[in-house]
Order: structure tokens, then C-alpha cells, then sequence
């Protein structure tokens, strides 16, 4: 089921949104690609929802223009807009089959082959073979390709998803987002898609707009967020980070920066310090460390927690100066240390990150965790 055509970019021009008592969106600029999977990640309150019922003509911009193409919706109404929304209740008619569902507003509308359309974005979805039953005879997750599949049919310019997977359980959730990508893939209709977790945005979206307190902290492929974020809290918000307080000393002669943290002496590469800056954050992710002296960069520490997870062990690992790094170490025959046991932490300079330390080392901590 191909939508037939390009699917043009939509733009949001100093887009706003002010409620009486707080600005839910302060003014920002965002372009999403026609034809991409686009998401919007943060936690509760970061004004990701505000932004797309914006979009989707349920909320009216403080300021600003919303442009799909060069057409200028911002003043349109939400039913004449065509932009679809697939939130997460699922909304469908119960006394009606699902192919009727799915054809409900192309008979509405007297589009003719209604069915057929209907059947095809049934196919799109895998299930065909149940257009004649009702909605209480599906399970919840194929509730919700039924109302993607209604949302499809319709071949809007821009589809929006609400929170879509949130009533899902983690197994149901992890195999839609793959059929998500699939369909999106093969409609070539631009997605755009609202969530509070990281790993969904991670594993669906071409590119993340992180957004915290009304506006955009970065905008990126989820490589570029995860292994370069511009901030601490899109580095504690994205998976988990060691933050090392340091300051850089100098520059060597082979491209690394000499710097020093709590009086130890590490490496880090000299392309990732942020120009003119002394005093920085140096985050090295869980996995990038390794027990034992295998880079260059090694601290000394005790092993204070060991959690064992099948594919791997994580241990808390406390250092000299009672900060605890955690390190993951993959489940490949390596020797597992216990709780208790003197340790060498290590890593290679360019496997980290470095930030200003002007920000606040625990910015995002804890918000990706509900």
C-alpha cells in the first residue's frame, strides 16, 4: 500500500504554546523530513503532547506557523487537516466488524472501493484474516494495528502517534515496534511519534527531537544522541552515563587531551572537548567500560553491586573518591568479579563524551524511568 506521490515536510515556524499559568511550548523551529519516522522524546511535562495536538489542530499555537509543504495550516481546523492521530485507546467502534472500522471514515467521506481499501491496509498490517470480527475479539495489540490501519487508509500527510505501544506489555511493545518500522517503511507516509521511552524512539525513529521544559535540547539519529549528546540531560535521560568531574590540562601531540579527575590522570580524545572549555563532564557510557587493564584510561575501584541479567552483568563500582561508575560487562566467558573485590576500571580515550560542567551533572536522571 504505497501513498502514491511525495510526501512533502512538515515545519513548524516559532511554534508556542501558552497556557495561563506556564508555557507549555516556548518558541522553536522544527523541520521533519516527508516520509521519515520521526519522534518526539521526553518525560512527562516537556510539552512533546502539546506539540503534536498543535499539529494535529486539537491545541492553538500561542504564536507561530505549522507548514506541511509550503500550506499553512496553523489557522485550519483539525478535520480539515490531513493529519491523522493514533493514540494510545484505541477508540474503535465495538458493534461494527473490523474491516468497517477501518473503511468508517472513507464511507464518511463516499470514497468509493472503501472496502478494498480497507482490506489492503488490513493486509498492511496482518490481518486480513480477521476483518469480520468485532473488537472485543482481538487482543489489545491487535486492537492497535486495526486503528493503524484505519489511520492508513486515509493516507494523511502527516500520521501522528500518541503514546501508541503504552498499554502494550514489554513483549507485545517490543514486537509492534518493529511491525511500526515495517509499516512505515512500506507506506512511505511521514510518522511522527510521542513517547517518554528512549528505547522505543531509539529502535523505530530515523530522527529524535529530545525535549525538556518546552523546548528542543537536541535533535538527532539516536547514534549521534546516544554516543555525542549536546547535554547532561540528554546524556542521563538516553540510557544510563558516568559523569566524571574533570578538568582539561592540555593538549598531546596525538590528538588526545590530558585531563585530570578527583587527582586521577585520564585520556580523552581531543576532538570531543568542546572549544574553550576547562572544566568539564567527562561520560563514559556503562558498556564502553571494562574490567581490568584493557585501555588506556584506568581507575581503581571496588566492586559494590553485581546484578546478573543473562546477556550480561552490571556492577556498581565504587572509586576513591566514593563516586560509583556502572560498568556492563557482556556475558562472553569473561571472568565475573564479585561484590567486594578490588577492581581496575578502563577504558580507551574516544570511547567517551565531554561536556561543559556548567550544567548540572544530574539533569534527567530518573525521567526515563516510569
Amino acid at each position: 500500500m504505497a501513498t502514491g506521490g511525495m510526501t512533502e515536510d512538515l515545519r513548524l515556524v516559532g511554534i508556542s504554546k501558552q497556557f495561563e499559568t506556564f508555557t507549555a511550548v516556548h518558541p522553536m523551529d522544527l523541520e521533519v523530513p516527508g516520509g521519515s519516522f520521526f519522534a518526539l522524546l521526553g518525560p512527562s511535562g516537556c510539552g512533546k503532547t502539546t506539540t503534536l495536538r498543535m499539529v494535529a489542530g486539537l491545541e492553538e499555537p500561542t504564536g507561530g506557523r505549522i507548514l506541511i509543504g509550503e500550506k499553512d495550516i496553523t489557522s485550519t481546523k483539525a478535520y480539515q487537516r490531513n493529519v491523522n492521530t493514533v493514540f494510545q485507546s484505541y477508540a474503535l467502534f465495538p458493534h461494527m466488524t473490523i474491516l468497517d472500522n477501518v473503511a468508517f471514515g472513507l464511507k464518511r467521506r463516499g470514497v468509493k472501493g472503501a472496502n478494498a481499501a480497507a482490506q489492503e491496509a488490513l493486509d498492511l498490517v496482518q490481518l486480513s484474516q480477521v476483518a469480520g470480527k468485532k473488537p472485543a475479539q482481538l487482543s489489545g495489540g491487535m486492537q492497535q494495528r486495526v486503528a493503524l490501519a484505519r489511520a492508513i487508509v486515509n493516507r494523511p500527510d502527516v500520521l501522528l502517534l500518541d503514546e501508541p505501544l503504552g498499554a502494550l506489555d514489554l513483549k507485545l511493545r517490543r514486537q509492534m515496534q518493529i511491525e511500526l518500522k515495517r509499516i512505515q517503511s512500506e507506506v512511505g507516509l511521514t510518522f511522527i511519534h510521542v513517547t517518554h521511552d528512549q528505547e522505543e524512539a531509539m529502535t523505530m525513529a530515523d530522527s529524535i527531537a529530545v525535549m525538556n521544559g518546552g523546548r528542543i535540547e537536541q535533535l538527532a539519529d539516536p547514534a549521534t544522541l546516544y554516543e555525542r549528546p549536546a547535554s547532561t540531560f540528554v546524556a542521563n535521560f538516553l540510557g544510563q552515563s558516568n559523569l566524571l568531574q574533570a578538568r582539561i590540562n592540555g593538549f598531546g601531540a596525538d590528538g588526545v587531551a590530558l585531563a585530570q579527575t578527583h587527582g586521577q590522570d585520564v585520556l580523552v580524545a581531543g576532538d570531543n572537548v568542546p572549544d574553550g572549555i576547562q572544566d568539564v563532564w567527562i561520560g563514559v557510557r556503562p558498556e564502553k567500560l571494562r574490567l581490568g587493564e584493557a585501555g588506556r584510561n584506568r581507575l581503581d575501584g571496588v566492586v559494590t553491586d553485581a546484578s546478573f541479567t543473562g546477556v550480561a552483568t552490571q556492577y556498581l563500582i565504587r572509586m576513591p573518591w566514593g563516586f560509583e561508575v556502572m560498568l556492563v560487562q557482556q556475558n562472553d566467558g569473561s571472568a565475573r568479579a564479585q561484590v567486594g573485590e578490588n577492581v581496575v576500571v578502563s577504558w580507551d580515550p574516544g570511547h567517551e563524551f565531554v561536556l561543559d560542567q556548567h550544567q548540572a551533572g544530574d539533569a534527567g536522571v530518573g525521567l526515563g524511568d516510569d
